[in-house]
């Protein structure tokens, strides 16, 4: 049975496969507007609809204290109204065009998406023209849309366990570089941002030169940089943001903190450092992530959720990121079970890998999943875009998310040995206890 489902597993990734087959990077047209943005254009005539994607590369990354969450402020911001769309209209011109919008600020990125009917694209253009050279930074609309902030971070440090522990691990974790700071800010500086600061990181990171666009949908490549030139083209590139240059030095000694929510088990985080996109190590650690913790199979779940009842709920998380950045391991205890005792079996399921390695049969079993939601993400246009504009973005060239397949499939078991090895020891990390308040 077992031998079936891999097979089973193998045959879905060698269908689905065609997915990516049927697109070609050489179907991915290219083009940079005098003043810097550079557009990605697919062509895909499945349905009569089209999306945009606006890659800002401007995140948390590129605050500092006094202004941390400003980039994600910039979520607010931008849909409460420019030159010739007053508040609320982007939302209500979109919507009548039959389209929709969204929005998600990270560490690295702000994204703007938009999705509409192929013949609303001329107005998309119009709506985002607008307001990336004419945005209404209104006071009164600024001391609202705080408000609004301070409530989200309020709430979501309320109602998030997770987010408590990690805010909190991430500053310790860091001890130099601006990924120690939450993508929502700290409240302190939520409520003390000024006029001034708001104009200036407008004008510094919505400069077109600081912009990947992708188009993909039924539209053709003509008919989107005839509407780009017209309306984007005319918008002055304002210089290029400066170089992060701080280099968080190599962590030579775990860290330890631990606070107190009013809970009813300990939770526990474990944060490693681990490279950037770009690094050659990133498919390995990818993979070894679905290792512990994709699937009640997987090392992690099964060990701690499926056959004991040592953790309630356990994952992990590593993803793309300009500089290096971390690799967690989020978990909470179950019923009688303290932090310490929790960490220390996750502490056993990573050194059983460093020590003894995994299995080829174990390794394909995620690569196949890891391969089946790579091909899934790419039967859609917004999967198209979006995994476009990060391979863009993040790895240097979206022709990468075509060789991302066989950067999968070329990963060793030694490559999962020697990467946990590397990176998941000791020295290398930082943990985290949230606690019950009445310990």
């Amino acid at each position: 049975m077992r031998l079936r489902k891999l097979l089973l597993g193998i045959a879905i990734v060698i269908n689905t496969s065609s997915v990516i087959a049927q697109t070609k990077a050489d179907d991915i047209g290219t083009f940079t507007l005098p003043n810097g943005m550079k557009f990605l254009v697919l062509e895909d005539h499945s349905i009569p609809t089209a999306n945009m994607y606006f890659f800002w590369k401007v995140g948390s990354r590129n605050e500092v204290h006094g202004i941390t969450g400003l980039s994600h402020f910039f979520e607010h911001v931008m849909f409460n109204g420019s030159k010739n769309y007053g508040p609320k209209q982007f939302d209500r011109v979109m919507e009548a065009n039959g389209g929709s919008n969204n929005a998600y600020t990270s560490e690295n990125v702000t994204v703007y998406t938009d999705w509409f009917q192929k013949d609303a694209l001329e107005t998309i253009f119009k709506l985002e023209a607008d307001r990336i050279s004419h945005l209404t930074i209104d006071p009164k609309m600024v001391e609202s849309e705080r408000d609004v902030v301070l409530s989200e971070r309020s709430t979501s440090m309320e109602n998030s366990n997770y987010q408590v522990i990690a805010e909190l691990v991430q500053s310790v974790a860091f001890q130099e570089h601006s990924y120690m700071f939450p993508v929502i800010g700290f409240e302190s500086d939520i409520k003390s941002w000024t006029q001034q600061d708001l104009e200036s990181y407008f004008k510094t990171y919505y400069s077109p030169n600081n912009a990947t666009v992708v188009v993909v949908g039924d539209i053709v490549l003509s008919q989107v940089k005839k509407l780009a030139e017209q309306y984007m083209g005319p918008i002055p590139a304002r210089g290029i943001p400066s170089k992060i240059r701080t280099v968080e030095p190599l962590q030579n000694g775990e860290k330890r903190v631990k606070t107190y929510k009013d809970i009813t088990t300990p939770n526990v985080l474990i944060s490693y450092h681990t490279p950037e996109a770009k690094s050659d190590d990133f498919y390995s650690i990818d993979l070894l992530s679905s290792l512990l913790s994709s699937g009640n199979s997987s090392r992690l779940v099964k060990s701690l959720v499926m056959d004991s009842i040592i953790a309630s709920e356990i994952f992990t998380s590593f993803s793309e990121s300009f500089d290096p950045n971390l690799f967690n391991i989020y978990a909470v205890a179950g019923d009688s079970v303290s932090a310490p005792d929790l960490e220390k079996a996750i502490n056993q399921q990573i050194e059983a890998i460093v020590s003894k390695g995994v299995t080829d049969k174990e390794l394909q079993k995620v690569k196949n999943q890891k391969l089946m939601e790579f091909y899934r993400r790419l039967e859609t246009i917004n999967g198209k875009a979006s995994s476009l504009g990060n391979f863009e973005v993040f790895f240097g060239d979206y022709r990468k998310m075509f060789e991302a397949p066989d950067a999968y499939q070329k990963v060793t078991p030694q490559d999962i040995q020697r990467v946990a090895t590397k990176y998941l020891t000791e020295r290398n990390r930082t943990v985290g206890y949230l606690l019950p308040s009445n310990n």
